[in-house]
């Protein structure tokens, strides 16, 4: 072969080469949790994490063009695993707090709820507010926005800390915990479910801490953030969030 023929098989492989990163879709490390369902949570059938915020960010990620590779963690070690780049987004039950948007940037809303009261079944008091378990011992999930929020009120003699929300219902089902709170439509969902007969959802209960689930990005990445933004408005808008909402057991106006 001449030299000028092994300079053009040259030059056309370095452009084989650099069209192939453009038509291989982009892989986004998506951190979720294995215990926050309806939100996530791990399917022991497939032994995969499924729930709202899967669907979610699995058809974004059609709608935008990336591939969506999920990364089960406890709920306390997302951020962290964000900010240090072992994963790309969160996606999970995650309220967009003030605290949290000074460390990373989140989506649009995705929808907005607030945190519920369970007690003991054998407990029939219509709990109202915060102020009606003054002095008792309560239960939260680490790293909500509900743990401080219960602290810094002051009512109560000590404010358990537990890594999951069935952690919480345990304690509360056996009697050893007065009450807990944890994020409404998950505290629903599982006891839907019937694993906890003994615990008791408080209707009757008013919600302080309101927030809104989001979807969080690095703060570098607004690239990325823009493709979310544009593909949720697109999914709102065409139905696709109301029907992923509703598959779920969730209302589609909520947010």
């Amino acid at each position: 072969m001449s030299f000028q023929r092994l300079v053009q098989a040259a030059f056309a492989a370095l452009a084989i080469a650099a069209s192939a990163p453009a038509s291989a879709q982009q892989v986004v490390k998506v951190g979720s949790t294995p215990t926050g369902i309806p939100f996530t949570f791990l399917d022991t059938k497939t032994n995969s994490i499924q729930g709202i915020m899967v669907d979610l960010i699995t058809e974004i990620g059609k709608d935008a063009g990336f591939t969506v590779q999920i990364e089960p963690m406890q709920f306390s070690a997302l951020v962290p695993s964000l900010t240090s780049n072992k994963i790309d987004v969160i996606s999970a039950a995650m309220f967009a707090t003030a605290a949290r948007k000074e460390v990373i940037d989140f989506s649009d809303a995705v929808y907005t709820y607030g945190e519920g009261l369970v007690v003991p079944k054998a407990d029939s008091k219509n709990y109202a507010s915060q102020e009606d378990l003054k002095g008792e011992t309560v239960g939260a999930q680490v790293g909500t926005a509900f743990v401080d929020a219960l602290k810094k009120t002051g009512l109560f003699s000590e404010v358990k800390v537990y890594d999951t929300i069935p952690d919480i219902l345990r304690d509360v089902n056996a009697g050893r915990l007065k009450a807990g709170f944890a994020d409404y439509p998950i505290l629903a969902y599982n006891l839907k479910q019937g694993n906890f007969a003994e615990v008791r959802l408080v209707d009757s209960y008013k919600p302080v801490t309101v927030g809104t689930v989001a979807i969080g990005v690095r703060k570098s990445d607004g690239a990325l953030l823009a493709k979310i933004n544009t593909s949720l408005a697109k999914l709102k808008k065409d139905g696709t969030i109301g029907k992923i909402l509703e598959k779920w057991g969730q209302k589609a106006d909520a947010s």
